[in-house]
């Protein structure tokens, strides 16, 4: 299976390459900035604001699947515009489509959200996210859109470097103690990402951890596990600071469990003091 990973040097995207190498699948990426860091894949850049390059690039690579990582935040032009461009292209040259959708569609006025929930942003980068959804559905019946929650590593994603800072005193800000997600490991996700890309299957899948934590709960489990003093981390309310955005938002992933057999860890689990480096999942990645 030859596979084409849109934002391929981003955090998700990194991690999506590093994984279909390993299991020697023909691997293709794009990037916008500068190109990853896996020689094993072949290299494209990819500006999802040019529709023609879209188009060229799959010309050229020939992919049986394409997974859509990439992420503009509220950039209309990227988030919600390109990923109609990419949904386009896939289906003008008979791809197989994952699209990574996110959490932020929701607006947590309900906290409890199953694969038949609809979308109800309250913020910019949700409502593009929203559109995108709407548009892969309709232009690629076929496609699995997968939503997704926070994102963690093994110290490279933005809220673990955030954590640090905060912690050591080089940056400022404060861990919010009223929003509330489930985050996911991205070794985890990676993996039942290309599992569903392996897959025929169709609609819409959650992706997220069993584990529902605050911003500050989840500070102080990554203070923890990298022997940092959680007692340094600042917490607050979003409600107080008025910052916009969905508080209790929880992805019931409980469903798409059922039917992949990558296993999604909680985050008390993968941040377990000494975890940080040992492998994510026990579930496998289709050859």
């Amino acid at each position: 299976m030859r596979v084409l990973i849109i934002g391929g040097s981003g955090f998700l995207g990194t991690e999506l390459v590093r994984r279909a190498t390993a299991a020697g699948r023909e691997t293709a990426a794009t990037y916008q900035s500068r190109p990853g860091g896996t020689p094993e894949a072949s290299w494209h850049h990819v500006d999802l604001r040019v529709p023609q390059r879209i188009d060229e690039v799959l010309t050229s690579v020939a992919p049986d699947v394409v997974i859509n990582a990439t992420s503009g935040q509220s950039d209309w032009a990227i988030t919600a515009d390109g990923s109609i461009r990419v949904a386009m292209a896939a289906a003008r040259h008979g791809c197989r489509l994952v699209h990574v959708s996110s959490d932020a569609v929701f607006s947590g006025s309900r906290i409890h959200y199953g694969e038949s929930c609809l979308p109800d942003p309250v913020t910019p980068y949700g409502a593009a996210k929203a559109a995108a959804e709407s548009a892969v559905r309709l232009l690629a019946p076929a496609a699995a859109v997968a939503r997704t929650s926070l994102i963690i590593g093994n110290g490279g994603s933005a809220h673990e470097r955030m954590v640090h800072g905060l912690a050591t005193g080089t940056d400022d800000g404060v861990l919010f103690t009223d929003t509330i997600r489930c985050p996911v490991h991205v070794e985890d996700l990676a993996c039942a990402l290309l599992e569903l890309a392996a897959s025929d299957r169709p609609g819409i899948f959650h992706l997220a951890g069993p584990d529902a934590l605050s911003r500050h709960e989840l500070g102080v489990l990554i203070a923890h596990r990298d022997g940092l003093d959680p007692t340094r981390l600042p917490a607050g309310r979003r409600t107080d600071s008025r910052t916009p955005g969905a508080l209790d938002v929880r992805l019931d992933s409980t469903a798409t469990q059922g039917r992949i057999t990558t296993r999604l860890r909680g985050a008390r689990e993968f941040l377990r003091a000494g975890t940080a480096g040992t492998p994510a999942t026990e579930g496998r990645v289709p050859g």
